[in-house]
């Protein structure tokens, strides 16, 4: 399975959002000082206040000596998925396999066509994502001469490479049905960013990724389930879901690592509860994943 951690035993990471007035580097330098294994870097290019994505991944990955980093999720729509592979190959490649590839299929598309990519429809976006898997995975092959002929991207005769240090994922950010199927069939992994509604639709949500990945002869487990889990850690009362005291949080997380098969819980949290997280909340949560 590419990229996956100790069977039964949850990892933590830190949603990052690319604010370039933050100090990005150095909240994903604490993140690792503190155990996190991950951070997940929000992707939105048309945003004026944030710094690109992948030039914050390959500082972060500079800076770091454990940390895993990933687009959470990159907007294929402005990344062509030729370079795409490129560059996602280079990052693991001088990280020493500490890369992993979010992909998604676009939103915001009047910010996506005012920055110059293409507006698609919804099948549009859906096909051009499962073409952009094939294309991705080609270059990573290490063959030569390589052709693939999609209605949205092509290969004519090009050689891949670099190849990834390892098992490079691809991890893919989805919700409908079509999308959850793609993710099942083809990806390492789904990315869903977790709120009380997606937690009341969770088991129908899982059930159509395991569902795909079965058809197409896939071990569902292959899948990583790589869940956001975006709130405030507070010091009162609850006041919603992902929203109240440590003891709810380690109940919330604790839920979808055992009922949900959660194998990474992404903190989006403000950055100055990290260490809260970390000291108070994964112990807990780990220990709970172990015994599921």
């Amino acid at each position: 399975m590419a990229g996956s951690a100790a069977a039964g035993v949850v990892s933590f990471g830190h949603f990052l959002v690319p604010d370039a007035s933050q100090p990005l580097v150095q909240t994903a330098q604490l993140a690792e000082t503190l155990g996190f294994q991950y951070v997940g870097i929000q992707d939105h290019p048309y945003q004026r206040r944030f710094v690109d994505t992948i030039a914050l991944s390959s500082a972060i990955l500079t800076a770091t000596s454990t940390l895993r980093v990933f687009p959470d999720v990159a907007c294929l729509p402005l990344r062509p998925p030729g370079v795409l592979a490129k560059t996602a190959a280079s990052l693991d490649v001088l990280s020493g396999g500490r890369f992993e590839l979010g992909l998604g299929a676009g939103a915001f598309w009047d910010a996506i066509e005012g920055y110059g990519g293409e507006r698609r429809t919804p099948g549009e976006a859906l096909a051009a994502l499962g073409e952009a898997i094939e294309v991705i995975r080609l270059l990573w092959s290490g063959e030569r001469g390589l052709r693939f002929e999609g209605s949205h991207y092509h290969l004519r005769g090009v050689h891949s490479g670099p190849i990834p240090r390892r098992d490079l994922g691809i991890w893919v950010g989805a919700y409908g049905p079509r999308a959850l199927a793609l993710t099942g069939r083809l990806a390492d992994g789904w990315v869903p960013s977790i709120n009380a509604d997606v937690l009341r639709r969770l088991p129908e949500l899982n059930e159509r990724v395991d569902g795909a990945a079965l058809a197409a002869g896939r071990d569902p487990a292959a899948v990583r389930r790589v869940f956001n889990v975006g709130g405030t850690i507070t010091d009162g009362v609850s006041e919603g879901y992902l929203a109240g005291p440590v003891s709810q949080w380690i109940d919330e997380l604790s839920v979808l690592a055992t009922e949900h098969r959660a194998d990474v819980l992404v903190f989006g949290g403000p950055p100055g509860q990290l260490r809260t997280f970390a000291e108070q909340v994964i112990p807990a949560v780990s220990a709970a994943s172990v015994r599921r």
